[in-house]
């Protein structure tokens, strides 16, 4: 196949991208994932189809004439040809367990499709329901008044009450959207959204709500996590998640208890911490403000061994995972930040016999992984959530066009988003979790071996 680059177009369109202003451009090739590095002039290229190239043609170097501008830093009559994967919009998480999501905030649904689910798992809405009623709005005056049930309809993978072990389609219908709140910022972006970001990587957004950037998104996350916590539970592996800070307002581990986690509208597990968070954000709300805070993970049961230990770390799994939800902000693990106010000989978690013929740890600093891996203690982690940027106070920005404004957002918002999220958070650990030990399978011959 041949092609004339130039710095205006591509064969199918793309734009040709100046690379480090070296001369070089980068030209994409969405036919098939081609990346060649070539000058923003005309030459005549032949290329051809990954597969063939890395199978055949990997070791050659193809020639092409180099011109008097050429920037010295590539060689001599040398074209370099790479492999890129294409990825595009990023709506999967994991490699084994896999989950897609899709729908926008004011379409008509939301949900996932889940790749990789073992099949003979008994698995019904109402296991997954539970986990959607956690984080469906409207459950406290500190959620966004949107009414939806959030209920969740199985559309295949699963016969008989148990999973096929083919894909799940989990789907959500929309019930409540007000479109006409988002008529004044249609053409306006909002301070601490994905407004203008969107805007400048798709030329086009939907406004509704914030479509796809929308917290309404993490519905097929959380239904997602539900089936992957299933699976975890018969592992013996469990989850205690809960709200650790909103605000400044911090729980004492000292009056910590699980039970109360479910009675309170913040999902704290302090009960004083969470009268006095919820008197802060009765202030924040008074002035039409809203508040962040804390979210802290604990993973219990899991063995030794899980995750890897370069690139694909369970720990920088965990990370990208809280990461990739829209309200977080940060990430740590075991002590995390803190660690480095430590010596090596407060931060070092010592090795000891735990009575039973295996190896524990007589503290748990680093939070449960070394070198990216789990040593089987407890894993901590915690993310934490920025303010809802949403807020009823008149704020400065600009239309579309750089023209500066003032802009009051209405509709129904969250004052904080920590409470909805906390199950957010325990879906994706879920879902990270899973994933990785269907990824440790077969890091050991003799688990291959029993296998046959």
């Amino acid at each position: 196949i041949y092609c004339y680059l130039n710095d205006k177009s591509f064969a199918n369109g793309s734009k040709v991208h100046t690379f480090m202003n070296t001369g070089v451009s980068i030209v994409p090739c969405t036919v098939f994932n081609l990346a060649l590095f070539a000058l923003p002039s005309v030459a005549k290229i032949s290329y051809i189809s990954p597969n063939l190239f890395l199978f055949l043609f990997f070791p050659l170097c193809y020639s092409i004439k180099e011109p008097n501008h050429m920037s010295s830093a590539i060689t001599q009559n040398a074209l370099f040809v790479f492999v890129l994967e294409n990825n595009m919009a990023g709506s999967s998480f994991g490699t084994m367990y896999r989950i897609t999501t899709w729908g926008e905030s004011h379409g008509a649904g939301v949900g996932v499709v889940i790749d990789g689910c073992p099949a003979g798992l008994e698995l019904s809405e109402a296991d997954i329901q539970e986990y959607l009623d956690r984080r469906k709005p409207g459950q406290s005056v500190y959620t966004t008044q949107r009414k939806e049930s959030d209920t969740v309809r199985i559309m295949s993978g699963v016969f008989e009450g148990r999973t096929a072990g083919t894909p799940i389609s989990l789907m959500v219908l929309n019930a409540d959207q007000h479109s006409k709140d988002y008529s004044n910022i249609m053409d306006t972006y909002r301070p601490g959204h994905a407004d203008y970001t969107f805007d400048r990587k798709f030329g086009f957004r939907d406004y509704r709500g914030g479509g796809r950037s929308s917290g309404r998104e993490t519905i097929g996350r959380v239904a997602g996590g539900a089936v992957a916590a299933l699976i975890l539970k018969r592992m013996g592996i469990s989850f205690l998640t809960y709200t650790k800070a909103i605000g400044s307002i911090t729980i004492d581990y000292a009056a910590f208890n699980p039970a109360v986690i479910s009675q309170n509208a913040l999902y704290m597990p302090d009960a004083g911490a969470a009268v006095r968070a919820e008197a802060y954000l009765k202030e924040c709300m008074e002035k039409k403000d809203s508040a962040g805070g804390i979210i802290e993970c604990v993973i219990k049961g899991l063995p030794a061994g899980i995750g890897d230990p370069v690139f694909d770390k369970l720990d920088a799994e965990l990370a990208k995972a809280m990461l990739s939800i829209g309200a977080v902000k940060g990430f740590e693990i075991g002590d995390g930040f803190g660690a480095s106010l430590l010596t090596g000989s407060e931060n070092n978690d010592s090795f000891v016999p735990d009575g039973n013929g295996r190896i524990k740890k007589e503290t748990n600093h680093a939070g449960g992984t070394l070198g990216g891996i789990s040593d089987g203690s407890d894993l901590i982690f915690r993310a934490a959530v920025k303010p809802t940027p949403s807020i009823a106070q008149p704020q400065k920005t600009v239309h579309r066009d750089g023209t500066p404004c003032e802009l009051t957002i209405h509709g129904r918002h969250d004052p904080v988003i920590v409470p909805r999220a906390v199950v957010v958070v325990e879906a994706m650990a879920a879902v990270t979790v899973l994933d990785r030990i269907l990824c440790g399978f077969g890091s050991k011959i003799d688990e291959i071996i029993r296998m046959q």
